[in-house]
């Protein structure tokens, strides 16, 4: 499961895989008591990395008694992660523990947008164009659509626990001296950045990628995981609060992030440790095959549960597969990445090129692009204008999967 960072999100806010690579699934670090041995995977079920015991949801759902903050992994393109995050949910729902969603897609911000859906005053069509879903995340909705409907439907709240990406690209670029008061209002107050482990683990991360990252020198892998340890402390800072403000003793704040921000404890949740005594604990799916179709070695101290999906090939939904930096809306979208192997690759796309139009709608915006993408299907093509150099070209761009 070799789904790696794009550097353009590297670039605009230190952003590690949503899945693990292969690299940072067996690492000694993390848990004491773990970190020293290895942990079984089973396809369906949790495994408790404690004791090696494997659970059924409802199983997990008891073990997790007690605990107030529960981090959950996950690869965004993937459903079978999607799946178990929704079957987490019910389970505890169904424990009759009163749960809350913490949501890295949106910036703490725009809460008013999830409490658009909170309300139930509004339908799907209405909050995806309302929350500017496109805009904030850029992920087909219906990776996640399971998971919003049974949210409302069990009346459980969501919560935006994300800081605007601007601030946490600030804070790469300048540090925390430099912040202006208004960028660092939107952070905590403390930040830890100094952890060993997690460097080893963020550096893993890109073990074995394009290359790019193995000229990067030591000033800016610092910035990159400054930038990471702001992002990881904003999402444990505000999932606390919103627990704390909800003030039930029993309720359980589940965070549905990346696995990268979850991956042995180093990320959100050594954070949140800064602002909550209570008890956590973390869950990431793992494919229980690689892409090669061999069983992956997982460290026992990667996560207090892990839970084994079936190996996915394709993502559900086609993309392109290149990378553009992050930018306001009317600012040109300039290619940074392309990957030869990708949908873009194929389709003669190159560094420097300037996205102008998709199927003829000028992609003026970010969320242009990502909505007339959710359109899309494996089978379907697209064309775009792009600008390159002084010419203006055309490209076809066939969706494609590749045996």
């Amino acid at each position: 499961m070799m789904i790696r960072a794009t550097l353009a999100l590297c670039l605009a806010a230190a952003a590690v895989p949503a899945a693990a690579d292969d690299a940072a699934l067996n690492l000694a670090i993390g848990d004491p008591a773990r970190r020293d041995r290895t942990a079984p995977l089973v396809l369906d079920a949790a495994t408790d990395t404690a004791t090696g015991q494997a659970l059924s949801p409802d199983e997990l759902a008891a073990k997790l008694d007690g605990v107030r903050v529960l981090f959950v992994g996950e690869s965004h393109t993937s459903i079978e992660f999607h799946n178990v995050q929704l079957a987490v949910v019910q389970a505890l729902a169904r424990r009759g523990r009163p749960v809350l969603l913490g949501l890295e897609m949106y910036p703490y911000t725009e809460q008013a947008a999830l409490d658009l859906w909170n309300s139930g005053t509004v339908d799907e069509a209405a909050f995806v164009a309302q929350s500017r879903w496109y805009r904030m995340w850029g992920y087909h909705w219906n990776y996640y659509r399971d998971i919003f409907l049974a949210a409302r439907a069990a009346k459980i709240s969501l919560h935006a626990v994300n800081t605007p990406r601007e601030v946490v690209s600030a804070v790469r670029k300048k540090g925390f001296k430099d912040l202006t008061p208004e960028e660092a209002a939107h952070i905590p107050e403390r930040i830890d950045v100094d952890d060993a482990e997690h460097m080893k683990l963020f550096r893993a991360f890109f073990e074995g990628g394009d290359g790019l990252h193995s000229t990067m020198s030591d000033e800016m892998w610092t910035a990159m995981f400054r930038a990471q340890c702001t992002w990881d402390a904003t999402m444990g800072y505000n999932a606390v609060q919103a627990l704390k403000q909800d003030g039930r003793p029993d309720a359980i704040m589940v965070v549905l992030i990346g696995s990268g921000h979850v991956a042995y404890g180093k990320g959100a949740e050594r954070q949140a440790r800064l602002w909550f005594d209570g008890k956590m604990a973390s869950l990431i799916p793992v494919p229980v095959v690689d892409e090669k179709g061999a069983a992956p070695v997982v460290r026992a101290s990667y996560a207090d549960y892990l839970w084994g999906v079936a190996h996915e090939k394709h993502a559900l939904y086609p993309s392109l597969g290149l990378s553009t930096p992050e930018r306001k809306d009317g600012e040109p979208a300039k290619v940074i990445s392309v990957p030869k192997d990708s949908v873009a690759g194929r389709a003669g796309f190159e560094v420097g090129d300037v996205l102008l139009s998709m199927d003829g709608v000028a992609i003026d915006k970010k969320e242009t692009m990502a909505t007339l993408m959710s359109g899309k299907r494996w089978g379907d093509t697209a064309t775009f204008r792009v600008r390159r150099g002084e010419t203006e070209l055309t490209l076809v761009a066939a969706f494609r999967r590749q045996p």
